[in-house]
């Protein structure tokens, strides 16, 4: 994966800052916004806000990856357990990765695994 520059941030601020942004509830969907580098050193509060969106059986869970500037193989792990806690596995779907997140998801070829939308509100309106 990509690496970045020792003791700070892709930006060039510290490392680790809350990557669990937000999460929205719209018409029966969760949206779970995260940003930042998500890796080892934040995993539990990212595996916890993906598998808290994903309790109750929301008719789809959105994950908003637009402000990731990072991702290692440990938070991808996280995207793959987190989907296996709805009924629906495809109402499991990402969205709006940058540049770098989306080579890390066709790396790892999680790009076949995943759905994956350039906007959240394409990720609202497509059929699950």
């Amino acid at each position: 994966m990509a690496e970045r520059p020792s003791g700070s941030g892709a930006d060039g601020g510290p490392l680790n800052r809350e990557p669990v942004l937000g999460v929205d509830e719209v018409d029966g969907a969760r949206i779970v916004r995260l940003g930042g580098e998500l890796d080892l050193y934040n995993a539990q509060s990212v595996r916890q806000a993906l598998l808290d969106a994903c309790a109750n059986g929301p008719n789809r869970v959105v994950v908003d990856l637009s402000e990731v500037e990072f991702i290692d193989s440990t938070a991808l792990g996280i995207l793959i357990e987190a989907r296996t806690g709805l009924a629906n596995r495809s109402a499991f779907i990402l969205a709006a990765p940058r540049v770098v997140t989306r080579r890390a998801l066709e790396i790892a070829g999680l790009d076949r695994y995943f759905t994956v939308h350039e906007t959240v509100p394409d990720a609202l309106k497509a059929e699950v």
